[in-house]
């Protein structure tokens, strides 16, 4: 690298310094440049506001990808440097058929991991639950609903400095979430430990210590990231995955409640076909997200320790939603990023689309609920929503209630997305590389996948015959969920409802 190259590298290295501490919520002093991002958390919405930011910078587009490419900011930098000193051409680095994985061959459990006993009793009121996602959204909830539910203590694995700052974290997602009970805080027991880490980062001692006292585990934390591909994801939620079946299977046998996803059937094999709790999910060719290929392996070696005599639980849910009754919701999700950035724009895209999210109650009950049951051992169990609505509904009510909104047809939002969405101030600026990228030898862009001419449709008969009973029922896709999402959204500074309208 030439001496004016290694001038620009250093100044984009002190710019991304800058910029990923602020988007993070750090200090650039916390930041090592020699690390990968995601080893910072660094999610897909955040990866895309570096990138948008780095193409306005720089004069040139970049591919999402470069991110993976280019790990580290020293690395990332000196690549960009090169880029704009030979011809400021576009930075997209090559997808092609090698660097996908074969799923089948990465689908194998350790040898050593097998059930430490072959004699287990179904226990439906466990003393000590031990549980990963805590300070994600779902896990959140998931927490609040097994401290209502059982009177065991909830261990969480937490990636924290200490015992203490990892209860903090724990405390403060529970608060954003408004279902922090300040009663139940000697329940909620912190772990200090890390998901991508040999015995989840924690020490061989403390790890057999969980092993024996612990009574049943719920895996729900996974990176989710739509940028990174599969070898970027795989240390955290497949070997993760591992090594909390190790867990389950040493000292004593413990259930296994393993949080899935209906991604593990994005094969273009499944497209239009009907996907019932008990079919198998074996085809995994075309899986092009690399999230999605995760769940899938991970999913098999869950079930591969099934074969082998631990007892798990499956449950797949789809994309969730905000807490039906209260609104509350994660406003940094995909969703809720391009709702908002369609209402700025005055348009929806006029596609096939079918809103099939779960408010996260509904998920969280029905987990909570269906792990107690014995008759819940072995099975899988889909999460979707019973009743989707067509993303016309979700238009027809926001005129209803005031937003003049229209639907175009897509090429036509595509051009309107390029041409007209040019400010920061809308989160589809930020989005437009996620977006408009295309993806695998299909071509597919993020919102083609979603077409339902390219998803199965995923049956939930035997769930919801499950849940019978129980008190656990779906909110319905209607207007009055979403007046209970819009006030919260409005309420929270998320939406402003003034500055929607003048953009509309």
């Amino acid at each position: 690298m030439t001496t004016t190259q290694s001038i620009k590298a250093a100044e984009i290295e002190a710019w991304l310094l800058s910029n990923l501490a602020e988007l993070l919520n750090m200090e650039a002093e916390e930041i090592d440049v020699t690390q990968p991002l995601d080893s910072y958390g660094l999610d897909s919405t955040q990866a895309m506001v570096i990138v948008t930011k780095l193409q306005k910078m720089l004069g040139f587009e970049l591919s999402p990808m470069l991110l993976w490419h280019y790990p580290t900011i020293e690395s990332l930098a000196g690549r960009l440097a090169e880029e704009a000193e030979e011809s400021q051409q576009d930075v997209k680095p090559l997808k092609d058929a090698s660097s996908t994985p074969n799923l089948a061959a990465e689908a194998v459990l350790d040898e050593n991991i097998r059930p430490a006993s072959t004699s287990f009793k179904f226990n439906p009121n466990p003393q000590n639950i031990f549980l990963t996602g805590g300070t994600g959204f779902l896990g959140g909830f998931l927490i609040n609903e097994l401290l209502q539910q059982t009177d065991a203590d909830i261990y969480c694995l937490v990636r924290a400095a200490d015992a203490e700052s990892g209860k903090e974290k724990l405390k403060k997602n529970l608060e954003s979430y408004a279902i922090w009970n300040e009663e139940f805080s000697p329940r909620i027991i912190p772990i200090v430990g890390d998901l991508s880490q040999p015995q989840l980062g924690i020490s061989t001692e403390g790890f057999e210590m969980l092993a024996t006292n612990i009574d049943a585990i719920y895996h729900s934390a996974a990176m989710l990231n739509y940028v990174f591909p599969y070898s970027a994801l795989k240390t955290a939620n497949v070997l993760g995955t591992q090594e909390i079946i190790r867990l389950a299977c040493k000292i004593k046998v413990k259930p296994l409640h393993y949080v899935s996803s209906v991604a593990v059937f994005e094969s273009p094999y499944y497209a239009g076909k009907v996907v019932t709790e008990d079919d198998r999910f074996d085809n995994w060719e075309g899986i092009f997200l690399g999230y999605s290929q995760t769940k899938w392996v991970a999913e098999k070696l869950v079930k591969i320790a099934g074969e082998r005599g631990l007892p798990i639980t499956i449950y797949r849910p789809p994309l969730i939603s905000g807490h039906s009754q209260t609104g509350v919701g994660n406003t940094d999700d995909f969703v809720n990023l391009m709702t908002k950035g369609c209402l700025q724009m005055g348009a929806f895209p006029d596609v096939d689309y079918m809103l099939d999210m779960s408010p996260v109650d509904y998920v969280s009950k029905a987990i909570a609920h269906l792990s107690r049951q014995e008759e819940s051992l072995g099975k899988a169990f889909h999460l979707q929503h019973p009743q989707p609505a067509p993303l016309s509904t979700l238009v027809e009510w926001l005129n209803t209630f005031g937003f003049p909104i229209k639907m175009i047809p897509y090429e036509e939002w595509q051009d309107k997305l390029i041409n007209d969405v040019t400010s920061a101030e809308n989160p589809l600026y930020t989005l437009r590389p996620f977006l408009l990228e295309r993806w695998s030898e299909r071509q597919l862009t993020i919102p083609d996948l979603y077409l339902t001419s390219n998803r199965p449709i995923i049956s939930c008969n035997a769930t919801l015959n499950a849940l019978a009973g129980s008190g656990v029922a779906c909110a319905p896709i209607d207007g009055e969920l979403f007046t209970t999402y819009s006030m919260y959204l409005l309420q929270s500074g998320f939406l402003n409802l003034e500055s929607v309208l003048n953009k509309s």
